[in-house]
């Protein structure tokens, strides 16, 4: 298909990825609870994970509703507690009320406690919306034919400062993806040292927006944990070889025995 065949909405919509941007946390926006806050209100001590849906979407955004329920309920990292999930819909229309029953639903999926004080369901007039989905390379159109939006597939994870750090397409985001995302927002202070390896062994692609095994990293940390193995190992037979070892004889003379006779000594007189 040419480029002029494909429809005009979905040649407009798309990802810019403004890595290292900071969005606008000046931003105000209403909460599921109809009360007026700022973006800002959700960062400062935590990653967030952010995406662009709308809650009365009849196609795509249950789908990536569904699958990020789906992907967070499989890590053992907290929304809540080692990170924050704001979801903001760009269908100016929408009302808090909608926004309230979405995160009932979806929130009663995750089926965690920390749901909800780390899920965030937020509706917004055009302008704030604009502004926001701007910074954040959103890009999106309405579509007359179908009366829908076209817009695209992912979600975006950024630093406690509001910059964006990594971009996840599709819709499906895979546990290691996101999980190594969000300890690399967080410049480490959430996660484990496993996480720490695997952040060194795989490297993000901004063409794919995943994570990619780097080959030759993962081959110098094997050869390091070989020679560590080796090593451990001669080290602990070396050790069971001294236990084992008898302790060296000392020779002793008995009274009654006779004395041995030096061959180059004379030879006793008769």
């Amino acid at each position: 298909m040419t480029a002029s065949a494909v429809p005009r909405p979905l040649r407009e919509i798309g990802f810019d990825q403004n890595l290292d941007q900071l969005i606008p946390l000046d931003v105000e926006l209403n909460d599921e609870q109809g009360r007026r806050v700022r973006l800002g209100e959700y960062f400062g001590a935590r990653p967030v994970v952010l995406a662009f849906v709308y809650y009365d979407c009849p196609m795509l955004c249950p789908m990536i509703l569904g699958s990020i329920t789906s992907t967070l309920g499989v890590l053992s990292l907290d929304a809540g507690r080692e990170f924050e999930l704001v979801l903001v819909s760009f269908d100016p229309r929408e009302t808090p009320a909608l926004a309230a029953a979405k995160k009932a639903e979806y929130a009663g999926r995750y089926g965690r406690p920390t749901a909800q004080t780390g899920w965030h369901f937020l509706t917004g007039d055009q302008p704030s919306i604009a502004r926001l989905t701007r910074a954040a390379g959103f890009r999106y159109a309405w579509d007359e034919e179908t009366a829908q939006f076209a817009h695209p597939t992912g979600i975006v994870v950024l630093t406690p400062e509001g910059r964006l750090a990594r971009y996840l397409f599709g819709l499906e985001y895979g546990p290691r993806d996101l999980r190594l995302a969000l300890v690399e927002a967080s410049a480490g202070t959430i996660g484990t040292a496993v996480d720490t390896v695997l952040l060194y062994c795989y490297h993000y692609d901004p063409m794919t927006g995943r994570y990619g095994l780097v080959v030759m990293r993962t081959l110098r940390i094997a050869g390091a944990a070989t020679v560590l193995a080796l090593t451990a190992f001669i080290a602990v037979m070396v050790r069971r070889d001294r236990r084992m070892r008898p302790p060296a004889a000392v020779g002793h003379r008995h009274p009654s025995a006779s004395p041995i006779l030096d061959r180059h000594a004379p030879p006793p007189e008769p």
